[in-house]
């Protein structure tokens, strides 16, 4: 990776022996067996400031400051290789966008974005001590709490040099608020292999059909495709029983009752972003009747991050089991928010250690074989790949590792033949965040 022209801030505390573009200097104190661990932070204010800090160097913070002209234009760039909308624009709008022109789709104007996003957001500091590490055998894990500015940035992405990303150097997860994560009042649910997992998969939203706006996410699921098998594999731990897809009868209320015991929840639907991230909403089938006070649409109640947090008129909080997967459009958004406490945040607030989200609009099959150039019926299996990838990711010890693995090969195979079938379209808009159990003083 390399580095802008940035002016150094002064390093805070006791600083450790080394000048401040001395990548060697990482390996200080590092103990022998320990993964290498980082807290990286972008701070939006006139211009952007990134400070980060190695957990066996927590005496020595780096930090530094990239002029605001700098971030902007890369930050224009990406906002228009992404499907989420614009200002002004529809959804249908923002799609066309992406998939029919967009630079994630192209291999050079993915490459040459990946670079600039690089060269802008890592500092060089930190690029050289990343590259020690490689050049050590380590696989460090940043832990990546962006600001509202960057929130939709790919770290995974990030260029290197040649076809190599960020994802090839470090394991990335999403850190959000210390204020969140170490509230004594939040308790980690249990996991283990055996949990039940509650699966909600392409629920139907009352009053909407299965081509509107709301409707169906997988179309039809045919019996022998590999996220029939993977969600059959999970035999007698899959709750609510019966049927897996595109039911009516999962609404807040039977959440609830499934996520009791459950130790994992898959929930691949819909979510739709608000004004402020408490307003963000998963669309399950409550219908007008369900309890709470998110404002109908129709004749649907969707479900908030407020009332999934705190609850509502009729309705208790819901106990989020440790590991949640939400793969629905914008699903993630918290981090683009001031205050981020949107579903990522409802979650690990009511006991989730592991969430995974997507940081943009996710394409349907359908709409990528409509609106990609060539694609055709090569699209299918784009998205319930990475169904299928993430659900096999939270069932490891490690799910961010697990996960990183299934983006590197992902990488890899973009990079190596620049099919739009392999496009970070998808992949990379997976993040997980990353909140253990609070100390207890």
């Amino acid at each position: 990776m390399s580095g802008g022209n940035w002016r150094d801030i002064p390093q805070l505390g006791a600083p450790l022996p080394m000048t401040r573009t001395d990548g060697d200097a990482v390996l200080t104190d590092l103990p022998p067996g320990v993964r290498p661990t980082a807290r990286l932070r972008y701070i939006d204010a006139d211009d952007l400031l990134v400070s980060w800090v190695w957990e066996h160097q927590r005496s020595s913070p780096r930090m530094t400051i990239i002029p605001r002209a700098h971030v902007a234009p890369v930050m224009d760039e990406l906002a228009q290789a992404l499907p989420s909308p614009l200002p002004g624009e529809s959804g249908l709008q923002a799609l066309q966008r992406a998939l029919t022109d967009g630079a994630l789709l192209d291999p050079e104007r993915e490459q040459s974005l990946a670079a600039q996003l690089a060269s802008v957001l890592v500092p060089s500091w930190l690029s050289a001590e990343l590259n020690t590490l490689a050049q050590a055998g380590l696989r460090p894990l940043l832990r990546v709490q962006l600001s509202p500015s960057t929130a939709q940035v790919p770290w995974e992405l990030m260029g290197i040099s040649g076809d190599e990303r960020g994802i090839d150097l470090a394991d990335v997860s999403v850190l959000l608020p210390a204020t969140l994560r170490n509230d004594p009042a939040r308790t980690i649910s249990p996991w283990s292999p055996s949990s039940p997992v509650a699966a909600v998969l392409d629920p139907v939203v009352p009053g909407f059909s299965a081509t509107g706006e709301l409707g169906s996410v997988l179309g039809p699921v045919s019996e022998g495709s590999p996220l029939a098998r993977a969600i059959t594999d999970l035999g007698p731990r899959r709750v609510p029983f019966g049927e897996a897809f595109r039911r009516a009868d999962i609404g807040r209320l039977a959440l609830a009752d499934a996520v009791v015991d459950a130790g994992r929840l898959l929930y691949v639907g819909h979510v739709t972003a608000s004004t402020h991230a408490l307003d963000a909403r998963l669309h399950l089938s409550d219908g007008a009747d369900a309890p709470g006070t998110t404002p109908l649409i129709g004749a649907h109640r969707p479900y908030s991050a407020a009332e999934i947090a705190l609850g509502g008129a009729g309705l208790a909080p819901l106990r989020a089991p440790n590991r949640v997967a939400l793969i629905a459009c914008d699903s993630g958004t918290d981090l683009r928010f001031a205050e981020p406490t949107g579903l990522v945040a409802a979650f690990l607030h009511r006991g989730a250690e592991y969430v995974t989200a997507t940081r943009w609009t996710l394409p349907t099959e359908a709409g990528l074989r409509r609106l990609v150039p060539g694609l055709g019926d090569r699209a299918e299996g784009m998205l319930t790949e990475a169904i299928v990838a993430v659900n096999a990711a939270h069932e490891q010890d490690d799910p961010i590792s697990a996960l990183g693995a299934w983006q590197r090969e992902r990488r890899e195979l973009w990079t190596s033949t620049g099919d739009p079938r392999r496009s970070p379209i998808i992949w990379a808009a997976f993040a997980t965040a990353w909140a253990a159990a609070p100390a207890r003083l």
